[in-house]
């Protein structure tokens, strides 16, 4: 078996109840006779007080439930729209070829995997300080943590495959600063200190109500030339990073690009994990405006199966911009007949005009 077989990814959810009750009931679901890699916690907090209160109490469970084998942990501040509290797990069947080692840095645990195919790291919850500084001091912060723990563990920058970028109000402006812009600026300038000539990461940039910045990455190392990384472009679609002057001009602020490729694939002999990266109705570089949900959904359904060809969709996760579209878009993705994970959230995408926005995994 390769990575592509032994890597699992559950949705888990909960009824509604004290937090600590939540957290222990989604907990008490957890797969047994796997290692959990990563958890992401999706809730509704009230205030960013409250926020930050949630995610000491969660990091002190997780704490006290893995004791020193902990995964990498995140607590983003999106409304599940189907459930109260939401879990995502990755987890992974190890043989014995595969070496799992737990870490922490300044607090946040992180992942270890190393195998005959390369070096694998699960990191996440990378924040600044949520109460006291703005989103663009709160992206400079994250970026610095998680470069240094890419330094410590010899992980070069450009080895991150995978990123998952949560902004408190996307597309809110502090002064002529709008959030997401401040955070690609933070983002272009952390990227700047290496050359990407595999390609940037698969990623999405994405609303959270509260909660500032957050960053979580899946980064590799390959070490055999049957495992290797492609990046994936949409001939439907401009690549991000290439975005035109007219795209990238807001409240007449200059802006860089948000760096990232629509799709990343790690490739293991005959099999192929395929990342998707944040995908919306956009065609070329404009979006479809004017068209309803469900034309917006069949257009990204249509851009994703661009990106993955005769691959196989393995877990999806939809944003949503519009509390009130949660049955509609349920109803059109049951109408895709996939039978996989699919979470749905509330959440603010980094354009106004777009109502949904979906991102997911996919194996060949």
């Amino acid at each position: 078996m390769n990575y592509c077989e032994k890597i699992h990814y559950t949705i888990l959810n909960t009824e509604p109840a004290e937090f600590a009750v939540m957290v222990d009931d989604l907990l008490s679901q957890l797969p047994q006779n796997e290692v959990i890699m990563r958890l992401a916690f999706f809730g509704t907090p009230g205030t960013n007080e409250e926020y930050v209160a949630r995610r000491v109490l969660l990091r002190e469970k997780i704490r006290r439930y893995y004791g020193d084998c902990e995964p990498a942990l995140s607590y983003v501040s999106q409304p599940p729209l189907n459930a109260p509290l939401l879990m995502e797990v990755h987890s992974y069947v190890p043989d014995a070829q595969d070496r799992i080692t737990f870490r922490h840095y300044q607090g946040v645990p992180y992942v270890l995997l190393e195998n005959a195919s390369g070096r694998f790291l699960f990191a996440g919850g990378f924040q600044g300080d949520v109460l006291h500084f703005g989103i663009e001091p709160q992206s400079v912060e994250a970026f610095r943590l998680l470069g240094d723990v890419l330094r410590r563990e010899g992980f070069p920058l450009n080895s991150i495959i995978r990123q998952w970028n949560y902004i408190e109000r996307i597309t809110a402006f502090d002064g002529q600063d709008q959030h997401y812009q401040a955070f690609n600026n933070a983002r272009s300038d952390f990227y700047s200190k290496t050359e990407w000539t595999n390609g940037y990461p698969a990623a999405t940039g994405i609303g959270a109500n509260l909660g500032g910045i957050l960053i979580d990455v899946d980064a590799v190392v390959f070490t055999t030339p049957d495992a290797f990384a492609t990046p994936i472009d949409n001939k439907l679609q401009v690549a991000a990073h290439a975005y035109s002057d007219q795209v990238r001009e807001v409240a007449r602020q200059k802006k860089t690009t948000p760096k990232f490729e629509r799709a990343k694939s790690m490739s293991f002999q005959d099999r192929k994990l395929i990342y998707i990266s944040g995908t919306a109705a956009i065609r070329g570089e404009e979006s479809l405006t004017g068209v309803g949900l469900e034309r917006q959904l069949r257009i990204t359904m249509e851009n994703i199966a661009e990106l993955i060809a005769d691959a196989k969709l393995v877990k999806l996760r939809v944003y949503l911009k519009n509390k009130s579209d949660y049955e509609e878009a349920e109803r059109l993705m049951n109408t895709y007949g996939l039978n996989i994970p699919i979470s749905y959230m509330w959440a603010d995408v980094c354009r106004d005009e777009l109502l949904i926005e979906i991102e997911g995994i996919a194996i060949r």
